[in-house]
């Protein structure tokens, strides 16, 4: 069974993709998913807050005891302690493009436009075979509208796209007005691959201290949904590729996504729960599961139970919500 797919010009052995997680965070970790099957791996985000904490620590590391005494202005720490910026992150691109032999994608996390195109720069040349940009902004200022944060984003996506010649997906979020088309204009403004949806982690309050606190909650393939109602719609109707992410647990949740039009189907929960050792299991479903449909490879079946394909285009819409809503009452006592 040929189980092959193409995301972003890149070809895979098959479509399952190990997303930004701390098991992609060492070489180790990476290694380990290589070997158990994974097509192609994403590496934690390098967050821009991260390198203006680590400037600003660099900083007040050069200017500690300046004007104590005279002599204090000729002393410098040793900076050997101290993150200087990108170099780790750059370290583990390059290290694993020499370890692995499955395509590297890194993965730049930030807002504003800043040195984004140098550090997009620098990960091309560490060997990444590909860049993820991670949208990830909570509009919480009312006195800025929709049009110019979407503005600021694509303003962010063609700066970025101009600067590598590698090819860049960008992490998209569910929470845009009108989806569809800043999925275009993502596109247009040079994304070539679109990852469908970056997962907003909630804070939590914690009762006794009255702190705001972070609060990691593992995905469900139910998740899976809101990606797979996505790509079915953007399928045939975008040039870019498209990446399922959130909620992919199951050899159902991946054939249900490729189905819809996914060319990859990206996953961090399953494997942080369960371990790489999933991988040839998910293979072998979904291998089992085309055999038994007479289909001879992904790129056969890739889409066709996509909006455009299906016969009743609507239940990707308003009509699957009425739908359920009246098997709901259906079913009430």
């Amino acid at each position: 069974m040929d189980l092959s797919t193409r995301y972003l010009g890149l070809a895979l052995r098959t479509p399952l993709v190990a997303s930004s997680s701390p098991m992609t965070g060492s070489l180790d970790g990476l290694r380990r998913l290589e070997d158990a099957g994974i097509a192609a791996v994403v590496l934690p985000s390098l967050f821009e807050e991260q390198l203006t904490h680590e400037a600003l620590a660099i900083h007040d590391a050069l200017d500690a005891g300046a004007g104590i005494f005279a002599e204090a202005t000729e002393y410098h720490p040793d900076l050997t302690h101290y993150d200087t910026g990108p170099d780790g992150y750059l370290e583990l691109v390059h290290r694993a493009k020499q370890s692995l032999g499955v395509p590297v994608v890194a993965s730049l996390n930030g807002t504003t436009l800043g040195g984004w195109v140098e550090h997009a720069r620098l990960i091309e040349k560490a060997g990444a075979d590909a860049l993820e940009l991670n949208l990830y902004q909570v509009a919480a200022d009312p006195a800025h509208d929709a049009a110019a944060l979407e503005a600021r984003e694509i303003e962010l996506i063609e700066t970025v796209r101009a600067g590598i010649e590698i090819p860049l997906a960008v992490k998209l979020s569910p929470y845009y007005t009108a989806l569809g088309h800043f999925a275009r204009r993502a596109a247009t403004a040079g994304a070539q691959g679109l990852v469908l949806f970056n997962r907003f982690y909630q804070p939590d309050l914690d009762l006794e201290t009255l702190d705001v606190v972070p609060n990691l909650v593992l995905s469900r393939s139910e998740e899976v949904r809101l990606s797979l109602r996505w790509i079915a719609i953007l399928r045939r109707r975008l040039s870019a590729s498209l990446a399922a992410s959130s909620g992919v647990h199951t050899a159902d949740d991946v054939l249900k996504l490729l189905l819809a039009g996914a060319d990859a189907t990206m996953m961090t929960s399953a494997l942080l729960e369960r371990g790489a050792a999933i991988l040839p299991e998910l293979e072998k479903a979904v291998a089992l599961w085309l055999e038994a449909r007479e289909y001879e490879s992904v790129e056969q079946m890739k889409g066709s139970v996509s909006q455009a394909a299906v016969a009743d285009p609507e239940a990707f819409e308003r009509a699957n919500y009425r739908k359920t809503l009246r098997s709901w009452s259906s079913g009430w006592r």
